[in-house]
């Protein structure tokens, strides 16, 4: 499918009448589609080239080596987490993936707004935790001139989200879909599902297999240019915008079979506001057309409910 392309370099170097056309054309598209393309993103190439070639690495390390990395309290925020453990909200059957997730650092001589767990440290590969930092904080300046865009697109102005995500909670996330070895319970790699936080940055999959369901219940194959960020809106921003801007709903499909003894790796940045933002529906967004949808619930609360659903806190 051809999802929308943007460039970011329009909003973050262009004059006020860029900014608003850039907004307007975001905005619209997740509306209409819920993922847009971005070029001009702001991530360095070599960065992204350095992680993916880190993360091959990390996941081909024998399997106690990973499992030493598995913190058991942590519902998987934090370091790693063994295969089939995840599974789609609504679903049974476990995705085909192993993860490793690496999340917000609050540096010395900054305030942290709430308690986060410190991440885990990884001896090999050696640059692995400073790396991960680094791609960290990339994609959070990245994500922040998106919502900067958004907002101004809700007539939020642009600074709405700068106090709720500065220090927020967001997640980077290196995904392991392993050789398939044999029939699996489920049929595809990652079940339909929708993402928890206000929107996802997804930095170039290994191989394809993301498809996205649309409007008239098609599914429809989705990969990045080169050079270029898939990015989606999800269910925080959705539920903020009381509908209004779309969490599409995606999966992660096998390959053809002859293609099974290969992995694939994919790494998205999840960004999440603090955990006391409100998710309260935007009053300019309730109508008499699209009544409110949805109750009053903070960004930490939703956030442990999906977790539960999804299998990764009891």
């Amino acid at each position: 499918m051809n999802i929308p392309v943007v460039d970011l370099e329009q909003f973050i170097k262009g004059n006020r009448e860029e900014k608003v056309q850039f907004s307007a054309v975001l905005g619209r598209a997740f509306e209409e589609v819920g993922f847009v393309s971005v070029k001009n993103h702001g991530i360095p190439q070599d960065l992204i080239d350095d992680l993916y070639d880190t993360v091959r690495l990390f996941f081909s390390l024998p399997e106690a080596d990973k499992r030493s990395y598995e913190i058991a309290g942590l519902a998987g925020q934090r370091g790693y987490t063994s295969f089939g453990k995840e599974h789609a909200k609504g679903s049974d059957a476990p995705d085909l993936k192993e993860f490793f997730q690496f999340g917000q650092t609050v540096l010395p001589g900054e305030e942290a707004p709430e308690f986060y767990p410190p991440n885990v440290t990884v001896s090999s590969p050696s640059n692995f935790n400073a790396l991960f930092l680094d791609a960290y904080r990339a994609f959070e300046t990245s994500g922040a001139a998106l919502l900067s865009a958004i907002s101004m697109y809700l007539d939020l102005g642009d600074s709405y989200f700068t106090e709720h995500v500065h220090l927020g909670n967001s997640i980077l996330r290196a995904i392991h879909y392993p050789p398939i070895l044999q029939e699996p319970r489920s049929a595809i790699r990652a079940e339909q599902h929708e993402d928890i936080n206000l929107i996802t940055l997804l930095v170039g999959a290994s191989a394809d297999g993301l498809e996205i369901l649309s409007k008239d219940g098609n599914w429809l194959p989705v990969k990045a240019g080169p050079g270029e960020i898939v990015v989606n809106v999800g269910d925080m921003l959705q539920r903020l915008t009381n509908d209004r801007l779309k969490s599409t709903t995606h999966r992660v499909v096998n390959p053809p079979r002859e293609m099974w003894n290969h992995s694939r790796f994919s790494i998205p940045f999840f960004l999440h506001p603090r955990s006391n933002m409100s998710l309260a529906c935007l009053p300019s967004c309730i109508t008499t057309l699209r009544p409110k949808q949805y109750e009053d619930y903070t960004a930490g609360f939703y956030l442990d409910e999906r977790l539960r659903e999804i299998g990764l806190k009891k």
